[in-house]
């Protein structure tokens, strides 16, 4: 076998672009699996960093920072889509890299993303780019009734975005986001969201994860259902979208596609992210291998893992205002023995920011579903 399609193996190093709980993760999996990690993270408490063989405290871009990992990694990828591209473009040509930086471009940009989407033939809800305030008439002509503004880059978890209703609000939206190239969206009639969760392997092997059902409260995900509750129909269109999509991108690695089923029953593409993803997470407990397991086993040119369900589960997001009264009563969470408890390692709880999560598996869907909302409801009394 060549050297470049060998297996990278464990006790090799592997560099890991972004901190957070994502990286922290990946770390725990990768360990587990006898590799060495070194994260980049310009946080000198970040929760990846804080349990890796090897933290660089520096900018991606450092020039010290890249010459390291050429020399000690044997691969590198990257726990967040907005990591610098063309740091992955430098590594690349001495390293094994996954995702590709032309795959981490569409996914930062949502211009591009929403143009490489409709020019590849998958479907999105109408929108129209917004470079300057002269383009916001036409978008508005072009688009009917309440819409949508977001950021091209950097919008997460809602921000950076606003829904409009007149081309006044849109303008004046516009010019609170300091007049930054943007996307003007149709708002549409959802009736569920779901997130499929795939990888893709050098080789073109593509598994995807079981569909997840999401519900999302002041724009962040608070829990996910998995599998979704959706007819086989409308599961055989997401999972034809999402893999036409990382065929599309020529896509290496972990993808997590967001689409929306409408009230007309139609499959659309909201977002994409080249990498893990929260409505992920249920795989640590519920499936055989892991989102993260999946993202270590494409890095380092392994065979893909089974993604086969083991039971039915429901994954909540714990964020920092469960704090408002001080830690948390784990105790009666844990007093329930389906409950498995994740927490990232963060030292400041803070409004709406992911300290954590927990799934609740059972042996079926509607069980695990009201036994998490009770859990949940008793963290927040």
């Amino acid at each position: 076998m060549s050297d470049e399609f060998k297996p990278v193996m464990p006790g090799s190093m592997l560099g890991v672009l972004g901190g957070g709980q994502l990286g922290r993760m990946f770390t725990l999996v990768a360990h587990q699996m006898g590799y060495k990690i070194a994260i980049v993270d310009p946080d000198k408490d970040s929760p990846a960093g804080r349990i890796a063989d090897k933290h660089l405290c520096t900018q991606y871009d450092n020039l010290e920072t890249l010459d390291w990992l050429t020399n000690h990694c044997a691969a590198v990828t990257t726990e967040f889509e907005n990591v610098p591209a063309n740091v992955l473009r430098e590594l690349s040509s001495s390293l094994i890299v996954s995702p590709a930086a032309e795959a981490v471009e569409i996914a930062q940009d949502r211009i591009k993303e929403k143009t490489f989407l409709r020019d590849n033939g998958l479907d999105t809800a109408p929108f129209h780019p917004i470079n300057n305030t002269a383009d916001i008439k036409a978008a508005c002509q072009q688009l009917s009734g309440a819409t949508i503004l977001k950021t091209a880059r950097l919008g997460y978890d809602g921000k950076g975005q606003a829904v409009c209703s007149t081309p006044a609000d849109v303008e004046q939206a516009f010019l609170a986001m300091g007049q930054l190239p943007c996307i003007l969206e149709q708002r549409i009639n959802i009736d569920i969201e779901i997130s499929i969760i795939l990888a893709r392997g050098f080789d073109g092997q593509t598994a995807c994860f079981p569909l997840a059902e999401n519900t999302h409260k002041n724009a962040i995900l608070d829990y996910t259902i998995a599998p979704a509750r959706i007819d086989e129909k409308l599961k055989q269109e997401a999972l034809t979208l999402a893999t036409n999509l990382a065929q599309a991108m020529n896509y290496v690695g972990v993808l997590a596609v967001e689409l929306f089923i409408t009230t007309e029953g139609k499959v659309l593409i909201n977002e994409i992210a080249p990498r893990p993803h929260n409505s992920g997470h249920y795989t640590q407990d519920a499936t055989s291998s892991c989102q993260f397991e999946q993202q270590l086993r494409v890095l380092c040119r392994l065979p893909l893992g089974s993604t086969d369900l083991r039971e039915p589960a429901v994954m909540i997001n714990l964020l920092g205002d469960l704090w408002n009264s001080g830690e948390p009563d784990w105790a009666n969470v844990l007093n329930d023995p389906h409950v498995k408890l994740h927490l990232y390692g963060k030292n400041t709880p803070k409004p709406g920011r992911k300290m954590g999560h927990l799934t609740y598996l059972s042996e079926s869907t509607e069980r695990a579903f009201t036994r998490a909302m009770a859990i949940q409801q008793s963290l927040m009394q």
